[in-house]
Order: structure tokens, then C-alpha cells, then sequence
């Protein structure tokens, strides 16, 4: 038995990281593989019984991923974000969460045939579109700004508020005393308050806490993590004493409580916990698939696609668009967020574990909820993140599908160089908190973005208008590492560049550490001395059509720097020497070289003013906002 169980475990690991691999790799949602995945191992080929095989410890197991889940969603929510949310975002907040918990519950009665009170959490608990799925669909997918402001907003903010949502109905549908009666009024009720405030209370007070600690540096930064997951779990454990449910509500509002109590070093922490919740995530899906019934799916497919397909044409549909009237969205906004909620981890994770307590319960439907919440994310993640695409361009709501460079620090050289990709219709952002260095660049009609890269605002500005490789490039060659280093595990560590910091700080040993800084762009010697010094030598950015006759001088030539080249519709790539060799172009792809003035054309001089400012680009966070 425990061999059985050991290899169970390891092939659950190892299935849940080859298949997040599979979906980074090629672009597909994680969460469908997981699914396919658990259903073959279990249903499918009866590989793994995850509740037969660890008996007692299955739903404790399952219920502790459970708290780590939503307690890592609740870190996501800081009040402050919504405050400066629009009318739109707060639509979709106030009004059609509400509304899609109301039809979601009348659907799962009438079409589902669930009791009323199953019917009820299944309504809260499909409330939830989780940012764990929607920002990984936001980046791959390039639309309009406010359009993607609208659908993250709504999964950072529903995510934490639909699971505690879905805890207190549970709360109430596992409560020995039927609704109604005037046991419930007199003894239930008071109980299912009291123990919400307690759940409430005991997620804030430890916040409060871990807070002290960490400001007055009373906990070494190896035990933070370890001590952050454990109060979760604690936490969970101590709420769930109280009353089934108030678990979820404990973890998920410490997690908020840490966010909003503006815990230092969380960002960094953070990080640690996603690594860590992808496995969770990869273990609690395969088992929780890997653990239904057979005859279950098959008795009840019926009802499940049913009740799938009017969640996504009625449900979600009819809930925005009837909380957006008279809004400032258009109606091609409207109808695309309209369609678009798919849902993801933390619906999944609360499903479980409600679906565990609900059916001891008595429901005579409690079997249909995790089949039918399975069904839902499935079913929007093939459904929305297949012609999330094609409904944006129809409907006019995408940017550009070529890869989006990304430029730190505003200098004349730089904006240059945002000019010269510019004007070959390649998309291009150039950053910088200086409003003044921005100008030059926005007359040419260059994409700008006026913040700190390391603000919060910042943070928010880039996930909406995300790059896909960055250039930093301001004189600060430090700070050029620190913007690399913080947008390294978003963007990844081979797409983050900088110019050299100069030969003498590039010795592996002495020189400044590779996981301090980014790629080098070019050689040793390109620092931003430079890179100013020929430009004020009247040298210029230009773009070329590489064809035979071109490709033997390329990386060879002396009379220009040839920086990268772009793929276009694929990649671009950047010369870096610590890459080993040249560039290597196709014939028809787009090079871009800094080259003497004297060999542009007329039309190919992009000359903006320089700025007497020579404080370094992007640095600091004064009258931050965007503008384009």
C-alpha cells in the first residue's frame, strides 16, 4: 500500500509538471491538460484512486491545497487597485456578481436539476474567474488596453470575494437546521454570523503580526514563506472548528489582510508561492478529476452539458449585460466581456472541497457539483480561450500580434531607436518617468508610457500593456539590472535586456552577478557612453531588408552596430555575446543597426531634440500616468 501510494504521488508530480510545461510550451491553457489528465488516470485507465488509496487523509489533503489556493488569491487583492478601478470594472463587481450567483443558481435548479440548496453553491462558486487563468489568456492574447483592464480587474477581484461567497453559502446548505425554520433563525444563524466574524477576525489579527515581525526584522527571510503557509493553513484549520466553511474565508481574507497591510517583502515572497501553488494546483486537479466516478459521468453527462452551455450563452451573458447598461463601455466591450469569464483554480479548488462536505450532507444531487463545476472549466476554457482571438479582431479589440519590445529610458538614442521600430509598424513601448524625455518620441507617434517600472503603478500599467522583450537603457547601469531582474520572471530571463554595464563590471567573478542584471545587449564595450557618444557623432537607428547580399556583413561589419533583428509575426532576436555567436537572419526579416548618418536616406533621419535632463530614464515615481 504505501509503494502504491508513493508511486501514485509521483506520478501525479510528474504528470502535473510535464503538463504546465506542455501548456507554457505551446500556448495552451494548464488547467484542461490537468483536467484531461486526471480523467484518464482515474475514470479512464483506473490508474489512481486517490480516496481509496489514502483512505482518511484524502479530504484533509484536499482541503489543505484548498487554503493554500484562495489564501494565494487572496494576496492578489489590494484595495487601493480597486479604488482607482473605472465605472465598468466596478459593474462588473457590484453588480454582475450578484446577478451571475442569482442565474447560476436558477439554472443549476431548472437545467441541472440540483436541489435547491446545491443549486445555490454551485451558483456561488462559478462566480469566480480566477487571474491565474484570465492573465495568462491576457498575455497571450493582445487586446485593447481597456478591454484587458476590464477582464483582469474582474478576476483579481472576484476571485477572493467568490470564494468566500461560496463559503458562506456552504455554511448554510451543511447547517443541520432547514432555512426557514425558526431553529435556523434562532440558533443557526446566529451561529453562521458569529463564526464569519470569527473567520474574518482570525485572518486579520496574525496579518497584523506577521506584519510586526517582518517590519521590526524579527523572522529570518528563509522561515517567511514556511511561516506564511503555515498561519494559512492554521488558520483554515481553526475557521473550519467553527463551522464547515469558514475555513475558506479565514485563509482567503489573511491573504487579503497581508496585501493591504502593505507587508514588506511580500513581492518577493509572492514568488515563491506561485512556484509552490503550481504544484498544488497540478496535484489537487489530477486528483479531484482522478477521483470521479465513471457511472457518475456517465449518468449524468446529460444535465452537465446542458447546464454548461446555459452558463456560457445565458449565464454570463445576460449578468453583464444587464450591469453594464448606461455605462461608459461600447457595446463591442460589452459583448466581449459579455462572453469572455473563464474559470479557473479556485473555482476548482472550493468545488472540491465543498463537494467533499456537501455530500454528507444527504443532498440527493450533492454527486452532480463537481462534475458539473469540472464541466464549466472546461468547457470556458476551450469555448473563451479558442475564440478569444477571433471575437477580439472581429469586434476590433486586439493590438498587434508581433512581438512588443519594450524600451526603459527615454533618451535621444533610445527614442531613436522607438522611432525607427515605430516607423516599420513593429509595435514598440517606450517607458520613462519623465514626462519632457517622452515628448520627442510621442510626436513621431511612438507608443509611450510615462511611469516608474518599479512602482505599483507601474506594475498595473505593464500587465495591461505588456511587452514581450525588453531593452533597458537608461545610464544607470544598476538600475538597468534591477528592471531586469524584477520583470525577468514575467517576461523571462531570456527575453530581458540591457546595455553593457562596461567591460570592467562584466568579470564573472568580480563583475555584477548574472542573476543581478539582464542579458547583455551587443558586446562589452556598447555601454550607454557609447551609444551617446555616436549619436551626438550624428549616428542613427535604421532598419533593413535582409537578403543575401547583406547577410555575409552582418555582426562583421564596423561601420554599424547591428543590435537585433526581427521575425516578423514570431520573435525578435537580440545580439548578445554571452549568446556565443552572431546574428543569424533570414532573408526578408527586418535588421535594425546603428549606423553613421551619412549612409540614411533623407526619410530614414529620425532626429527628436535631446533633453538637457541627463537624470536616468524610468527612475523614479513623481506625477506618474500614461500617455501615447
Amino acid at each position: 500500500m504505501a509503494t502504491a501510494i508513493l508511486i501514485g504521488l509521483c506520478l501525479t508530480l510528474g504528470a502535473g509538471v510535464a503538463a504546465q510545461w506542455v501548456a507554457w510550451r505551446f500556448k495552451l491553457p494548464a488547467i484542461v491538460i490537468l483536467f484531461c489528465l486526471g480523467l484518464a488516470f482515474g475514470p479512464g485507465l483506473g490508474v489512481l484512486h486517490p480516496s481509496e488509496s489514502l483512505g482518511w487523509l484524502f479530504r484533509p489533503l484536499v482541503s489543505s491545497l484548498v487554503a493554500i489556493i484562495v489564501f494565494e488569491g487572496g494576496l492578489l487583492l489590494d484595495f487601493r487597485q480597486l479604488q482607482k478601478a473605472g465605472d465598468g470594472v466596478k459593474r462588473l463587481i457590484f453588480l454582475a456578481l450578484p446577478l451571475s450567483w442569482g442565474l447560476g443558481w436558477a439554472a443549476a435548479y431548472e437545467v441541472g436539476k440540483m436541489d435547491w440548496e446545491v443549486a445555490a453553491l454551485f451558483g456561488a462558486i462559478i462566480t469566480v474567474t480566477g487571474p491565474t487563468v484570465v492573465l495568462p489568456l491576457l498575455r497571450l492574447n493582445k487586446l485593447s488596453t481597456r478591454v484587458a483592464a476590464f477582464l483582469r480587474w474582474e478576476a483579481i477581484i472576484n476571485d477572493p470575494i467568490g470564494a468566500i461567497l461560496a463559503a458562506v453559502v456552504l455554511q448554510i446548505v451543511v447547517a443541520p437546521v432547514p432555512i426557514g425554520t425558526q431553529g435556523f433563525l434562532r440558533l443557526t444563524l446566529p451561529d453562521l454570523l458569529a463564526s464569519s466574524a470569527l473567520s474574518v477576525a482570525a485572518g486579520i489579527l496574525p496579518a497584523y503580526g506577521v506584519r510586526a515581525l517582518f517590519v521590526r526584522d524579527l523572522m529570518p527571510e528563509t522561515l517567511k514563506t514556511p511561516l506564511l503557509l503555515t498561519l494559512a493553513l492554521l488558520i483554515f484549520a481553526l475557521c473550519t472548528t467553527f463551522m464547515e466553511g469558514a475555513g475558506l474565508i479565514g485563509a482567503t481574507v489573511f491573504g487579503m489582510a497581508l496585501t493591504n497591510l502593505h507587508v514588506p517583502g511580500m513581492a518577493q515572497l509572492r514568488r515563491v508561492k506561485e512556484a509552490l501553488v503550481s504544484l498544488v494546483v497540478a496535484v489537487l486537479f489530477i486528483l479531484m478529476t482522478a477521483d470521479l466516478q465513471r457511472d457518475v459521468l456517465t449518468r449524468l453527462s446529460f444535465s452537465i452539458v446542458a447546464l454548461m452551455l446555459t452558463v456560457l450563452f445565458v449565464v454570463r451573458p445576460v449578468a453583464i449585460l444587464l450591469s453594464t447598461i448606461r455605462s461608459d463601455l461600447t457595446w463591442q466591450e460589452r459583448l466581449f466581456v459579455a462572453w469572455i469569464a473563464p474559470r479557473g483554480i479556485v473555482a476548482a479548488a472550493v468545488a472540491g472541497a465543498a463537494g467533499l462536505r456537501i455530500a454528507d450532507s444527504g443532498y440527493s444531487s450533492a454527486d452532480v457539483i463537481m462534475p458539473a463545476i469540472f464541466a464549466i472549466i472546461g468547457g470556458t476554457m476551450i469555448f473563451h480561450g479558442f475564440s478569444l482571438r477571433p471575437l477580439a479582431r472581429v469586434l476590433g479589440l486586439t493590438l498587434s500580434n508581433e512581438p512588443v519590445l519594450m524600451l526603459v529610458g527615454a533618451s535621444p538614442w533610445v527614442s531613436n531607436l522607438a522611432a525607427t521600430v515605430h516607423r516599420e509598424k513593429l509595435p514598440v513601448l517606450l517607458v520613462d518617468y519623465r514626462s519632457t524625455a517622452l515628448m520627442p518620441a510621442a510626436r513621431n507617434g511612438v507608443p509611450t508610457l510615462r511611469a516608474e517600472v518599479l512602482s505599483p503603478f507601474g506594475q498595473e500599467a505593464l500587465e495591461e500593456r505588456p511587452g514581450d522583450y525588453l531593452i533597458a537603457a537608461t545610464p544607470d547601469a544598476i538600475y538597468n539590472g534591477l528592471i531586469c531582474a524584477h520583470l525577468a520572471p514575467d517576461m523571462g530571463r531570456q527575453r530581458v535586456f540591457q546595455i553593457s554595464p562596461g567591460v570592467s563590471r562584466m568579470d564573472f567573478h568580480h563583475g555584477l552577478s548574472r542573476d543581478a542584471r539582464g542579458r547583455l545587449m551587443g558586446e562589452p564595450s556598447w555601454n550607454y557612453s557609447l551609444f551617446e557618444t555616436l549619436y551626438k557623432k550624428n549616428w542613427r537607428f535604421r532598419c533593413f531588408i535582409v537578403d543575401e547580399a547583406l547577410l555575409p556583413s552582418i555582426g562583421v561589419n564596423t561601420e554599424r552596430l547591428d543590435l537585433f533583428y526581427v521575425k516578423k509575426g514570431v520573435s525578435i532576436t537580440i545580439y548578445s555575446t554571452e549568446d556565443g555567436p552572431k546574428l543569424k537572419p533570414g532573408t526578408g526579416d527586418l535588421l535594425f543597426s546603428f549606423v553613421p548618418q551619412n549612409i540614411l536616406s533623407a526619410e530614414e533621419i529620425l532626429d527628436p531634440p535631446s533633453t538637457s535632463e541627463e537624470m536616468r530614464g524610468g527612475s523614479g515615481a513623481q506625477d506618474e500616468g500614461a500617455s501615447s
